[in-house]
């Protein structure tokens, strides 16, 4: 059974039990901020899928997606909407440049531990995957393993020039109709703090390449070969500088989100890596 997609954010607690794989929903408290969580599966073996969703996502967004995967590796599964995000609580404060790094080190870890998570295997995307490279730099004892779909360890012109498309199609498309079903009162400060500070002058010395060498889990690193937000070049990056055993997938025809866009293949290989290395 999928748990099906809500047209709003999910909020509060629901539980939905099948035979075989359990879903819960639940909020949390971490790093004191209200979080809406969903849990997957019975957590009695191996580590945690821990799935990390991107800088305009939300756990409805990941659709089946993290089910299916859990199901396919045999693992457990856990995927929360950051601050600011889908049913969390609304953000506050101005998005800054370290809000990723403060993410991995201190809100994600207190995730994990209020949810039990002892290892994870992180799925990352875009941003998603952006944090899960940075808490496996720091945190290699409670990193099982690393998947990222189109993360960021820098900043390129193509990745500037897509949110610039992206903030047009928001403010005279329906773009922003779209997000609304996903994050209600939070479509307009999510996006908003995602696009300015993508768009910041100051962010285009955002880098994370000093962190991959501390990597030691095994990784694999996929990207969409036409993704309008980067280049193969930061696969290249991820993979070159990681000191655990990593590997580099291109998916010819295929665009930011491979997990929906070339979904089987990108189900497959990931499901394959997990098994190998879980």
């Amino acid at each position: 059974m999928i748990l099906p997609l809500t047209a709003r954010p999910i909020t509060g607690n629901v539980r939905i039990m099948t035979k075989d794989f359990p879903v819960e929903d639940f909020v949390i408290k971490a790093a004191g901020h209200r979080l809406q969580a969903r849990r997957l599966g019975r957590h009695d073996k191996g580590p945690v899928l821990v799935f990390l969703h991107e800088g305009l996502g939300s756990i409805a967004q990941w659709r089946d997606y993290p089910e299916l995967l859990c199901r396919k590796s045999g693992l457990s599964g856990l995927i929360y909407d950051r601050l600011g995000y889908g049913g969390s609580e609304p953000i506050k404060e101005k998005r800054r440049m370290e809000d990723l790094h403060e993410e991995a080190f201190a809100s994600l870890p207190e995730v994990l531990q209020k949810c039990r998570v002892g290892k994870a295997f992180f799925i990352g995307h875009s941003d998603g995957g952006s944090i899960a490279l940075l808490f496996a730099a720091v945190h290699p004892d409670r990193t099982a393993g690393v998947i990222t779909e189109a993360a960021h360890v820098f900043v390129e012109d193509v990745t500037v020039d897509g949110i610039r498309v992206a903030v047009a199609a928001y403010e005279t498309g329906d773009l922003r109709e779209k997000l609304a079903k996903y994050h209600a009162g939070n479509t307009e400060g999510a996006f908003r703090g995602w696009a300015d500070t993508w768009l910041a002058p100051e962010f285009r010395n955002w880098n994370l390449e000093e962190y991959l060498p501390s990597i030691q889990a095994p990784l694999l690193a996929i990207q969409g070969q036409n993704d309008p937000y980067g280049t193969p070049a930061q696969v290249k990056a991820i993979v070159s500088r990681v000191n655990g055993p990593a590997r580099g997938l291109i998916i010819p025809g295929c665009g930011h989100i491979p997990h929906i866009q070339a979904r089987h293949r990108v189900l497959s290989e990931m499901a394959e890596f997990v098994l190998e290395h879980a």
